[in-house]
C-alpha cells in the first residue's frame, strides 16, 4: 500500500500541488468488484483545499488516473455502518450517497480517522459521523493535555513526508547496487524499513549515551517550564486587570454609542424644528397686513401681495410624514386657514365695492349734447385694478369660489356701464348718420333712450322700400324722455322731407362711410383693451384651462379646510373650455349690446340708402380681417364676423332689389325708350362700387354681384326691347348695349370682360340690323325688283338670260330706275334721317354713328345693284340716275342741315 501511495503521490497529486494524506482501497458495494482508491488530499498552497479523490487504474495501461473529485466541505455524513463489529462497508454523503466496500476494516477506519482529522484542522464544519467509534475519532488526542486537536493532528498528518532530493539520490544509489532487480517491491520496502529502524536505534543510543548533556537539557527544560509558569501567572493577573478595564471600556463604549444616538436624534429634531420654523412661520408684519392691510394705497397693496404670497408658500409647504400629528403644526395650519379666509373676504369685499362703484358711475358716459363720436376710455380704471392682479391670482389659487364670484360681479357691473356708454355712442352715431341724407329742416327733438323706442325710430325712417329708383324717405320727429336724471337733456333727430335717390350725392355717402368707420374704429380698441385687461387681471393667459365663471354654479364658502398641496389634476380634466373661450364668454356678457346696436345701425344705414351696404361691407370686412389676424377666436373677431353676415345679407338684398326693379320696370307707350333706367343705375352702381372696393378684401362678393346684375340687365333690356311699341327693338338694344359696352370699357372691370365683349357684339348686330331694315324703305321698289332678279338666279336662271323674262326685262328696269331720280333719293334719305332722329335718344349721341353706317350700307347696296345690272343686263347701257359721289353729298348735306 505504501508503494501505491508513493506512486499516486508522484504521478497524480504532485503535478497538481497536492499532498496525499489518506488512502483506502475500495469497490462499490453490491456491484461487480472494480477496485479503485479513495484518496484524501490537501493543496500545498494557501488557502488549503481539502478534497476526496477517486483514482482508478487505467484499462489501457499500468497507470492511474483521476476519475472523480469531491470537496470535503460538501461532505455531510460519514456512515461506518457498525461501530461495534468489524465491517468494511461505509457510506459518504456528498450531493448523493456513495456506498463503498473497503479491502479491510483497518483501512476503512484509518481513512475515516484521516477525514475526521482533516475536518478538525482545516474546515471545522459540522460533519456528522454515524456508527463510528468515539475512540477512533479521539485516539490521536492525548488525555489530560491541553493541546488543541489541530496540534495533535499535525503529528499524525506528518506521518508521510515527501522525499527530499538527497533521499531520492540515496534510494537511487541503493537501487543501482541491486541493478534495479527488485522483483518484490514489498520485500524491498520492508528491508529498507528494517534498515531505517536500525539507524533510528543507533541514533537513540548515541543520544542516550550523552547522559550529561541530557541532564543539562532537562534542567534547562525545567527552568524554562518554571519561567513559563511565572509568566503565565503574571499574564493571568494582567488578564484579570485587563478584564476589569475591558468591562469599563465596554461600558464607556456603550455610553458613547447612546450619546451619539442622542446627538443624532437631537440634530434630526433640530432640523425638523428648523424646517417647520423656516417654512411654517409667518411674520407679524404679514399677519397684520392680511388682517388690517390697506387695500387702497399702493404701499398697502404691495404689503398685502407680499403677505399673501408668504401665506400661500406656508400653506403649500410639503410636510414630512408625521408633521401633521404635531399640535403646533395643526395650530399653525388652522391659523393659516383663518388668515386666508379673512384676507380673501376683505379682498373680495373691497373689489366688489370697486366694481359696483364703477358700474354705477356715470361720469364717463357721453353727454347728451356732445357732438364728438367717441367712446370713453377706461384705461385709468384698468390701471388701478391691475395693481390687484397678483392678489386675484392668489385668490384664484386659494379661494376659487370667491374668485369666480368676483368674476361674475365684474362682468355684471361692467355690462351695465358699457351698455349705457354704447347706447349713448350709437345714439349719436344714428343722429349723425340720419343727418347725412339732407340738411336739417327742423329743430332737434328728444331721442328715446329705451331700445324699443329706438327700434320704433329706426322703423319710421324711410317707410318705403329704400331703393334708389324714385323711392321717397323721410324722418319723422321723435319725442322721447331721458332714461335717468343724469341724462335729462333732450337730443334730436333731423326732420327730413321727401327726397329721391338722385339727391344722394357722393359727399353724403362719403360722410356716412366716415361715420361708420369711426364707429368701428372706436369699438375695436375698446374691446381689445377690455379683453387684454380681463386676461391680465383674472390671470387667464396661463397654459391651463379654467372653467368660465359665468358657467359655474353658486357654491358656499369653504369652512377653513386646508387646500391640497398641489393643483388637483381633476381641475384639468373637468375644464370644458380653454382660456380663450373663457375670455370670450366674459366679453360676450360684458359687450352683449354691441352686436344688436351694430345691427340696428346697419339697418338704419341700409334704409337711408341701400348703397350704404357697399361701404359697410368693405369696412366691416377690413375690420374682421384685421381682428382675425390678431386672434381668430377672439370676441371682437367673432362679433364682427356675425355682423359681417348681416352686412353681407343686406348687400345681397341690395343686389336682389336692383334686379327686382329691373324686372318691374315699365316703359311709356307714347315716348321713345332711350337708355333704360336700370342701365343707368347699373352704371352708377358700378362706378360707386369700383370706388369703394378698390383694394378691398372681399372683392369676390362684388364680382359675383356684378355677374348677377349684368345678366339681369341683359335679360331685361331684351325684354323691354321686345315690348317696346314706340321705339324699334333694334334701337332699344343698340342704344342700351352701346351704353353698357361704354361703361364696362371705361371702368375696366376684369370679371365682366366676357359680358363687355357680348355687349359690343349685341350693339354691333342690332346697329347693322337697324340700318338694313331702315334702308329698305327709300328704294323700296328698286329693292323688290332686284330681289326678284336674285330669286330667278337662285332658281337656276342664268344671269344674262334674266332680261328675257317679261317682268325683269330692260324696259321694266328702266321704268323702276326712273322712279328714283337723285332728287327723290335725297328726299327719301332726308325723311329717313328725321325718322332715325326720332327713334334715337339724345344722351347716347348715336345719330351720327347710325347715319354713317347707313351711308356705308347704302353705298354697298348701290354697288350691289350696279353689279347685278352689269351681269344681268350686259351692254344695255342702263345705269342709276345718281352716282356714289351724289350719295356722299346727299348724306353729308342732310347731316349738316339737321
Amino acid at each position: 500500500m505504501t508503494a501505491i501511495k508513493h506512486a499516486l503521490q508522484r504521478d497524480i497529486f504532485t503535478p497538481n500541488d497536492e499532498r496525499l494524506l489518506g488512502i483506502v482501497n475500495v469497490c462499490k458495494a453490491g456491484k461487480k468488484k472494480k477496485n479503485c482508491f479513495l484518496c484524501a488530499t490537501v493543496t500545498t498552497e494557501r488557502p488549503v483545499q481539502v478534497k476526496v479523490v477517486k483514482v482508478k487504474k487505467s484499462d489501457k495501461g499500468d497507470f492511474y488516473k483521476r476519475q472523480q473529485t469531491w470537496e470535503l466541505r460538501d461532505l455531510t455524513v460519514v456512515d461506518a455502518k457498525d461501530a461495534s463489529k468489524e465491517n468494511p462497508e461505509f457510506d459518504l454523503h456528498f450531493e448523493k450517497v456513495y456506498k463503498w466496500l473497503a479491502s479491510s476494516t483497518a483501512e476503512k477506519n484509518s481513512f475515516i480517522s484521516c477525514i475526521w482529522k482533516l475536518n478538525q484542522r482545516y474546515l471545522r464544519k459540522k460533519l456528522e459521523f454515524v456508527n463510528v467509534s468515539s475512540q477512533l475519532l479521539e485516539e490521536s488526542v492525548p488525555s489530560g493535555e491541553s493541546q488543541s486537536v489541530a496540534g495533535g493532528d499535525e503529528d499524525a498528518l506528518e506521518e508521510y513526508q515527501e522525499l527530499s532530493a538527497r533521499e531520492e539520490q540515496d534510494i537511487e544509489g541503493m537501487m543501482e547496487m541491486c541493478e534495479y532487480a527488485v522483483s518484490n517491491a514489498e520485500a524491498f520496502a520492508e528491508k529498507l524499513f528494517k534498515e531505517l529502524q536500525v539507524l533510528d536505534g543507533a541514533n537513540i543510543q548515541s543520544i542516550m549515551a550523552s547522559e550529561k548533556q541530557v541532564n543539562i537539557l532537562m534542567k534547562l527544560l525545567d527552568d524554562a517550564l518554571a519561567e513559563v509558569d511565572t509568566i503565565e501567572g503574571k499574564l493571568s493577573s494582567y488578564e484579570e486587570m485587563l478584564q476589569s478595564v475591558k468591562d469599563q471600556m465596554d461600558q464607556i463604549s456603550q455610553s458613547n454609542r447612546l450619546i451619539q444616538i442622542s446627538s443624532t436624534n437631537n440634530g434630526k429634531l433640530l432640523d425638523e424644528i428648523q424646517f417647520l420654523v423656516n417654512y411654517m412661520d409667518l411674520s407679524k408684519g404679514h399677519i397684520r397686513a392680511l388682517q388690517e392691510g390697506d387695500l387702497t394705497s399702493p404701499r398697502g397693496i404691495e404689503a398685502c401681495i407680499s403677505a399673501s404670497e408668504a401665506l400661500l408658500q406656508c400653506m403649500n409647504v410639503a410636510l414630512r410624514p408625521g408633521h401633521d400629528q404635531l399640535a403646533a403644526v395643526t395650530q399653525q395650519q388652522k391659523l393659516f386657514s383663518e388668515l386666508r379666509d379673512t384676507f380673501a373676504r376683505r379682498l373680495t369685499n373691497h373689489l366688489n365695492n370697486v366694481f359696483v362703484h364703477q358700474g354705477h358711475d356715470q361720469s364717463s358716459t357721453l353727454s347728451q349734447n356732445s357732438a364728438e363720436l367717441t367712446l370713453p376710455k377706461h384705461s385709468p380704471l384698468h390701471r388701478d385694478l391691475l395693481r390687484y392682479a397678483k392678489l386675484m391670482e392668489w385668490l384664484k389659487n386659494t379661494q376659487r369660489e370667491k374668485y369666480e364670484g368676483l368674476s361674475r360681479t365684474y362682468v355684471d357691473y361692467m355690462n351695465r356701464l358699457y351698455e349705457r356708454e354704447i347706447k349713448d355712442f350709437f345714439e349719436v352715431a344714428k343722429i349723425k348718420m340720419a343727418g347725412t341724407s339732407k340738411e336739417a329742416k327742423g329743430k332737434f327733438a328728444t331721442l328715446p333712450r329705451k331700445e324699443s323706442a329706438l327700434k320704433q325710430e329706426t322703423e319710421s325712417l324711410h317707410g318705403s322700400s329704400g331703393k334708389l329708383t324714385g323711392s321717397t324717405s323721410s324722418l319723422n320727429k321723435l319725442t322721447v324722455q331721458g332714461s335717468n336724471s343724469r341724462r335729462s337733456q333732450s337730443s334730436s333727430l333731423l326732420d327730413m322731407g321727401n327726397m329721391s335717390a338722385s339727391d344722394l350725392d357722393v359727399a353724403d355717402r362719403t360722410k356716412f362711410d366716415k361715420i361708420f368707420e369711426q364707429v368701428l374704429s372706436e369699438l375695436e380698441p375698446l374691446c381689445l383693451a377690455e379683453q387684454d385687461f380681463i386676461s391680465k387681471f383674472f390671470k387667464l393667459q396661463q397654459h391651463q384651462t379654467v372653467l368660465p365663471p359665468l358657467a359655474q354654479p353658486e357654491t358656499e364658502e369653504t369652512d377653513g379646510s386646508i387646500p391640497s398641496r398641489m393643483p388637483p389634476q381633476a381641475d384639468h380634466r373637468h375644464s370644458l373650455s380653454s382660456e380663450k373661450d373663457t375670455v370670450r364668454l366674459m366679453m360676450n356678457k360684458i359687450f352683449q349690446s354691441i352686436e344688436p346696436e351694430l345691427n340696428s345701425l346697419i339697418a338704419l344705414g341700409d334704409k337711408i340708402d341701400s348703397f350704404h351696404s357697399l361701404y359697410m361691407l368693405v369696412k366691416m370686412s377690413h375690420h374682421v380681417w384685421t381682428a382675425e389676424n390678431v386672434d381668430p377666436a377672439s370676441f371682437l373677431s367673432t362679433t364682427l364676423g356675425n355682423v359681417l353676415v348681416t352686412v353681407k345679407r343686406n348687400f345681397d338684398k341690395c343686389i336682389s332689389g336692383q334686379i327686382k326693379q329691373m324686372e318691374e320696370v315699365k316703359i311709356s307707350k307714347k315716348s321713345k325708350v332711350g337708355i333704360l333706367p336700370f342701365v343707368t343705375r347699373f352704371e352708377e352702381f358700378a362706378e360707386l362700387a369700383e370706388t369703394i372696393f378698390r383694394n378691398a378684401e372681399r372683392r369676390g362678393d362684388l364680382d359675383k354681384a356684378y355677374v348677377k346684375l349684368i345678366r339681369a340687365v341683359f335679360m331685361n333690356v331684351e325684354k323691354v326691347a321686345s315690348e317696346s311699341q314706340k321705339t324699334p327693338r333694334d334701337v332699344v338694344m343698340m342704344e342700351n348695349f352701346h351704353h353698357i359696352f361704354s361703361t364696362l370699357s371705361r371702368l375696366k372691370i376684369s370679371c365682366l370682360d366676357t359680358e363687355r365683349r357680348e355687349a359690343k357684339h349685341k350693339y354691333t348686330d342690332h346697329l347693322q340690323s337697324y340700318v338694313i331694315n331702315s334702308l329698305g324703305q327709300p328704294l323700296e321698289k328698286l329693292n323688290h325688283f332686284f330681289e326678284g332678279v336674285e330669286s330667278r338666279v337662285a332658281l337656276g336662271v342664268r344671269e344674262e338670260e334674266v332680261s328675257y323674262h317679261l317682268a325683269f326685262n330692260k324696259q321694266e328696269l328702266r321704268k323702276v330706275i326712273k322712279e328714283y331720280p337723285g332728287k327723290e333719293v335725297k328726299k327719301g334719305l332726308d325723311n329717313l334721317y328725321k325718322k332715325v332722329d326720332k327713334h334715337l335718344c339724345e344722351e347716347e349721341s348715336l345719330l351720327q354713328v347710325v347715319w354713317h353706317s347707313m351711308q356705308d350700307e347704302f353705298i354697298r347696296q348701290y354697288k350691289h345693284f350696279e353689279g347685278l345690272i352689269g351681269r344681268c343686263y350686259p351692254g344695255s347701257g342702263i345705269t342709276m340716275e345718281f352716282t356714289i359721289q351724289d350719295i356722299l353729298e346727299y348724306f353729308s348735306s342732310i347731316a349738316q342741315s339737321h
